[in-house]
């Protein structure tokens, strides 16, 4: 079914339910009020109570073709829907005292009755008075129905829009570091290493097979995510399994810890570039991460050797760093924080910080 019409049955049928519960409501509580008002003029609440009952019974059929119409006609602008209303209750206030007369030659038979103008005149009021003030409350509820299924309609339209925007920027990721690892593949090639090149192809497609699965919009455990790391820096070490380390230092308990999928990947990646591609010397990165109260904190570090920090700390904010940015700012608002250190000159660090959520 398309969501539009989905919607719309569910507007309908939420408001009829509504509807129903308003009238039984609303005049349960006129059969009430009329018949404590008739108690003080000395009219037996009892004795005329089926009355009652035929009448507002009656009256409440009456406003229920009223809502009909007005919610065919709620398109109408409020004036136009005012004065519906006024016409409506004019021509239901007086089948609203038709009904009554019936009901009092009914109560008085074989009697005759005769007809009395200020009587009438008095009901006629009373009848208006009860029918316009259902069209105001029916009016009203048919307002508030109308604003809660704006206010879910713009709902979906922003989830819809950020979960395209969530996808977007998971996806410039993967052609980023696709491009980096062809690049590596390249430099193999170049080196004549064909069967580290050969292995590093393999690892490329596996890796791509697993993260393509991957849904942005879904969580995945830490270890998940830190396994996928692992299959990632298996790529990198073909090329700098001589120069580079790799350690983390997770708790077990942290583990379970639920994360966006590949938000760490970008931070490895952007450490490999500026860390150990940048420098001959051996380079250790390493990922951490704590729980801080209600909060899960990461961390993505590099050795700067002398010579690279200046480069890294000013060409370390590229695509893959800001898309992880965006990426938190988007899904956690105020919740999550990215953050880079750089205030030590002989490590780069990365810093995200996410709220606390169990698998």
């Amino acid at each position: 079914m398309d969501p539009a019409n989905h919607l719309r049955e569910r507007f309908g049928k939420a408001l009829r339910q509504a509807t129903l519960r308003l009238s039984l409501l609303y005049w349960s509580c006129m059969f009430v009020a009329d018949s404590v008002l008739g108690y003080f003029i000395r009219i037996d609440p009892v004795e005329s109570a089926p009355l009652k009952f035929v009448l507002f019974g009656a009256s409440a059929l009456m406003t229920y073709a009223m809502s009909r119409v007005l919610f065919r006609l709620r398109h109408l602008s409020f004036t136009h829907k005012a004065l519906l209303c006024f016409g409506m209750t004019a021509v239901a206030a007086p089948v609203f005292t038709a009904i009554d007369f019936l009901n009092y030659m009914l109560c008085e038979y074989p009697e005759p009755v005769s007809f009395d103008p200020l009587y009438a005149g008095y009901m006629l009021l009373e009848g208006a008075s009860m029918l316009f003030g259902w069209s105001c409350l029916f009016m009203a509820l048919l307002y508030n129905f109308e604003v809660r299924d704006r206010e879910r309609r713009l709902a979906m339209v922003r989830e819809e829009a950020l979960m395209a925007q969530m996808r977007a920027l998971r996806y410039q990721v993967n052609p980023h570091f696709l491009f980096n690892t062809l690049n590596s593949i390249a430099g193999l090639i170049e080196e004549g290493a064909a069967t580290r090149a050969e292995r590093m192809v393999l690892s490329l497609s596996t890796f791509l097979r697993t993260t393509l699965a991957l849904d942005p919009m879904h969580d995945v455990a830490l270890a998940e995510e830190l396994r996928l790391q692992q299959d990632y820096l298996a790529i990198e070490r073909e090329r700098y399994a001589d120069r580079m380390d790799f350690t983390v230092d997770v708790p077990f308990d942290l583990r379970q810890a639920l994360v966006p999928s590949l938000l760490i990947q970008p931070l490895i990646e952007n450490a490999i570039k500026h860390g150990v591609g940048q420098t001959l010397e051996h380079t250790r990165i390493h990922i951490v991460a704590r729980r801080r109260q209600e909060n899960l904190w990461l961390a993505v570090e590099n050795d700067v050797h002398p010579g690279t920090a200046c480069r890294q700390t000013t060409t370390g904010f590229g695509i893959g760093l800001r898309n992880v940015a965006e990426r938190i700012r988007m899904r956690f608002g105020k919740e999550g924080a990215f953050r880079i250190d750089t205030a030590d000159s002989t490590r780069f660090r990365v810093e995200i910080e996410l709220p606390w959520r169990v698998a």
